[in-house]
């Protein structure tokens, strides 16, 4: 049976700021565990399960290099976040140029 991802997968993975940090390194280009390890605060364990995560919401891919794991950032489902996010742009964009407006008054 084949594992389908939800939308929601994504936004679960991006909730955690470990696993958006992780996203922000390997923005960067791809990296090992090790590498991605000696980033963070955290154990080997821990970044793996982060990896997990990400590789089933479809955000990161994998390889192997003989006996090393190396991960790659697949922003194409961050777009589903970005269209999202861009939905409420205009709502800020308007509280922000009221509030220039305001602080230019006299």
């Amino acid at each position: 049976m084949q594992n389908v991802m939800s939308h929601e997968d994504v936004y679960h993975a991006i909730a955690a700021p470990t696993r958006r940090a992780i996203l922000d390194e390997l923005l960067v280009g791809e990296r090992s565990v090790g590498q991605l390890v000696e980033q963070f605060d955290v154990t080997q364990p821990a970044i793996s399960q982060h990896l997990k995560v990400l590789r089933e919401a479809g955000l990161v891919t994998r390889t192997s290099v003989g006996r090393e794991r190396r991960y790659r950032l697949n922003a194409v489902r961050l777009r589903e976040v970005y269209d999202w996010v861009g939905h409420y742009q205009r709502f800020w964009r308007d509280k922000l140029d009221a509030l220039g407006a305001y602080l230019d008054q006299p």
